[in-house]
This record gives structure tokens, sequence and C-alpha cells, in this order.
């Protein structure tokens, strides 16, 4: 089983896959400064790989204003209906269910994925606590995005009739470099983005004595 663990140039962020039967598969940690408190977020084993990319991509993405408004506001244009049952959104086709935390201590989301009650019913599980507002919206719009993903269709979990498919050809070479082309498009984002150094100033003229 993979184990991996990165951390970010500055010491304070990092990620960790720790793949477990009974434990988050993915862990992402940012330690407590000054500024700011520790925040953590939590994934379960299947959770959707573009799930988890939207999180890592605004992790890792240049210093930006934050975004105004609420972090569920992409669930609600999608059609997220409130629930009643604290502050919480449901889904459209009612498997998913994002739930709003506040008597923690921390503003936390835990978003619940399962197609019935009962334990075999579970598909994936998330935890975001403390996690700063952008990030949270991130992992909000890809939860709203109607956009269909690519998966090997024998590895796709049983979800009965939430699940429609549809069988694409896709080239062989769009597979095998996948991973290659999004790290040069991540590298490209940030280089655009990186300001260039400013130029050295010029020393200053000698001064004349007497």
């Amino acid at each position: 089983m993979p184990r991996t663990q990165l951390t970010s140039p500055d010491q304070l962020t990092e990620l960790l896959l720790a793949p477990g039967p009974d434990q988050p598969w993915w862990v992402v940690r940012h330690h407590r400064t000054e500024a700011n408190p520790a925040w953590s977020v939590k994934f379960g084993a299947r959770t959707p790989v573009e799930i988890i990319a939207a999180l890592t991509d605004a992790l890792t993405a240049p210093a930006a204003a934050p975004a105004a408004g609420s972090p569920y506001e992409p669930l609600l244009d999608a059609g997220w209906q409130p629930t009643g049952e604290h502050d919480s959104l449901t889904s459209p086709d009612g498997i998913v269910r994002v739930e709003h935390l506040t008597d923690t201590g921390f503003n936390s989301c835990f978003i619940d994925v399962a197609v019935s009650g009962d334990p075999e019913g579970q598909v994936w599980k998330a935890y975001l606590r403390g996690t700063p507002p952008h990030l949270v919206t991130a992992v909000t719009r890809a939860l709203a995005d109607p956009a269909p993903i690519t998966r090997d269709p024998h590895r796709l979990p049983d979800l009965g009739h939430h699940l429609h498919t549809t069988t694409v050809q896709v080239p062989a070479a769009d597979v095998a470099f996948a991973l290659e082309r999004r790290i040069d498009a991540l590298t490209t984002r940030r280089q655009n983005t990186t300001p260039s150094p400013a130029p050295p100033s010029a020393p200053p003229s000698p001064r004349r004595t007497r």
C-alpha cells in the first residue's frame, strides 16, 4: 500500500497519504502560527480525486484576495437544499450532505456521501476542521460541478440507480501522459503568477570630500 508524506516549503503544511481500513486515507494539516490557528482536512478512501485535487490546487495556488460570500454559495447556486438539521445542505439527488459545524469552536465542515443509512451504503466522507474559507470554497465548487468524471467502469462503487455512465473510447496517450500534462499546467500557472524579482538598485554615487 502506498504511503506518502509531503511538506510545504515553509514547513507549516503537510499532506499525508496513509491507507488504512478504519482511518482517513488523505490528511492535510496546517500547523498553528502566531497569526492563524491550526487546521486540518481528512478525506476517506473513496473520495473522488477531483475533490482532493480541488483542495490541493487551491492550497498551492499563489495568494489571492479572499473570495466574498459564504463558502457554501456554490452548493446553493447548484440547487442544494437546506435540510433543517443544524446548518446543513443536501444535494439534489439526496446522497450528499454537507454540514457546517460551529459547536467545536471552529468553522468546520463535514461531508457525508451515502446511498443508504447502513454502513454498506457509505461511499466516502470528509471532515474540514477550521479550514480557511477559500479552501472550503474550492471543495464545495468541486462538489457542485456537474461535469462528468472519467473512470474505469470496472472500478466504480456500486451506487445503484444514482450512477449514470457513458462509455467513451479514450486514446492510450491521453491516459499515459495525463499526470505529466497536469504537472506542466500547474507549473506554468505558478510561473505566470509569481512576480519577477525587483532589479537591484544602483549603487550610490561616490561623494567627493575635501
